[in-house]
């Protein structure tokens, strides 16, 4: 009974070093076993309702006065329900996994059409995504140098390093940075990492991103995305991560990518097109900084993201007037450049009142950021529905660590001639370690 109870109370605290930790990049955070236990199970959720006071039809922001008026609508969402696997071998050799459940996944169905000669066909049930975000085998030399190769987290800016959802506030990841980078970010590749004394530093050489993947509304979000059974590695990208914590409570990160994205997808060469675009590359190159403070009560978080792609313009009119209408490409441009800037600061009201401070938290906190995922060459188009500016107020209760309940009002600004957006999210979400 005595070893059971204290192998319970490892578990446990364990469980809750990985939560509360939030300095912890996501690649790691797999890997969190009991001293003397070699295999891991965790994961991380979130159940979402939301009410949007604005239009949800697709023509909102071409046709403006047309739907400003409409009624609200309403939406229950799991966004993320993840499953986190870790084994270790031994000498120095590590397993990590990470499974994602995206929008409560997705669902086929075979059904037969008795009104249509009674034909069997494929019907799909629901949407949403089932993903495997991580898959990748460690060999450790010591503390400053790991090299993990397989399917990763790439750690470029704060959502991406740090997505699990007690690392921010609002109910859902925060939009900027969510809306112009992949979102998780995670590609197939080998990473060299480690940590010597106040840094913790990433190099990782990874599949290159896809250019015909890029968007308006999106930038690069959906470039690491692949409709094929494998993932098309005509091009490399390189990402760096540097984090320091001289100061106690503040961590500070650099964070960038650099590669080309031109001519990285099935077939490498377009059809009809010989050599005529050669010389187009894509080059897609983003820097970042941002940083976390956990002190006196306060938790604050920002930061700023900037991206550039070279031959916007090229790429955008390869896209509109060159592949196949049946080619599953986004043809809307993409622009050349993109930004996503945004802060957070949140108080711990529960730490001015004794008896809940022991265990419980609660957070009052408000969040503005900006950003734009269409910022145009000269000679493109503009749509400057693009350029947002968002503002965010609630709440985050921790009836014990693992777990908190989120509720914000937020309200999405756009320049004259749109129409605002305003919303109120409500969310539970945890996050922790099992065994």
């Amino acid at each position: 009974m005595n070893n059971f109870f204290t192998s319970f109370m490892l578990c446990a605290a364990c469980c809750i070093a990985s939560t509360t930790n939030a300095q912890e990049v996501a690649g790691d955070s797999v890997m969190q076993h009991v001293k003397g236990n070699r295999l891991s199970i965790g994961g991380y959720g979130e159940v979402v309702m939301a009410r949007n006071f604005y239009s949800d039809n697709v023509y909102r922001y071409s046709r403006p006065q047309q739907y400003k008026d409409d009624p609200s609508h309403g939406r229950f969402d799991i966004p993320h329900a993840v499953i986190y696997l870790g084994y270790d071998f031994g000498k120095g050799w590590t397993l990590g996994t990470e499974i994602e459940f995206e929008h409560g996944g997705t669902g086929v169905a075979m059904e037969r059409e008795f009104d249509e000669a009674a034909e069997w066909e494929k019907e799909v049930e629901k949407g949403g995504e089932v993903e495997l975000e991580q898959l990748w085998i460690q060999k450790s030399f010591g503390k400053w140098a790991n090299i993990r190769i397989g399917h990763i987290v790439v750690p470029v800016g704060l959502n991406n390093a740090y997505h699990e959802p007690l690392n921010y506030f609002t109910v859902y990841r925060p939009e900027g940075e969510n809306t112009i980078l992949p979102s998780t970010w995670h590609d197939t590749g080998i990473s060299f990492w480690g940590r010597s004394g106040d840094f913790r530093y990433e190099l990782q050489i990874l599949a290159g991103l896809d250019a015909f993947m890029f968007n308006r509304d999106g930038w690069t979000h959906n470039g690491p995305k692949s409709v094929f059974e494998y993932k098309v590695a005509n091009k490399y990208g390189v990402a760096l991560r540097l984090d320091n914590y001289s100061i106690k409570g503040l961590r500070m990160g650099l964070s960038g990518y650099i590669g080309n994205a031109m001519h990285n997808t099935f077939p490498h060469d377009m059809e009809g097109e010989g050599k005529r675009y050669d010389s187009v590359k894509g080059t897609v190159a983003v820097g970042t900084f941002d940083f976390t403070f956990d002190n006196y009560n306060w938790v604050i978080r920002g930061n700023v993201d900037y991206g550039y792609v070279g031959d916007a313009a090229t790429i955008s009119n390869i896209k509109r007037n060159i592949t196949s209408k049946e080619a599953p490409y986004s043809t809307t441009p993409v622009g050349k450049n993109a930004i996503a800037t945004g802060i957070e600061a949140g108080y711990n009201i529960f730490s001015q009142i004794p008896k809940l401070a022991e265990v419980q938290k609660l957070y009052f906190f408000g969040r503005y950021e900006y950003y734009n995922s269409y910022r145009p060459a000269k000679g493109q188009a503009p749509y400057t529905y693009t350029e947002r500016n968002r503002l965010a107020a609630g709440i985050n209760y921790y009836p014990i660590p693992q777990i908190a309940v989120k509720a914000e009002y937020s309200h999405r600004f756009f320049k004259s001639g749109y129409n605002n957006e305003p919303s109120i999210n409500i969310g539970v979400v945890y996050e922790g370690f099992f065994l």
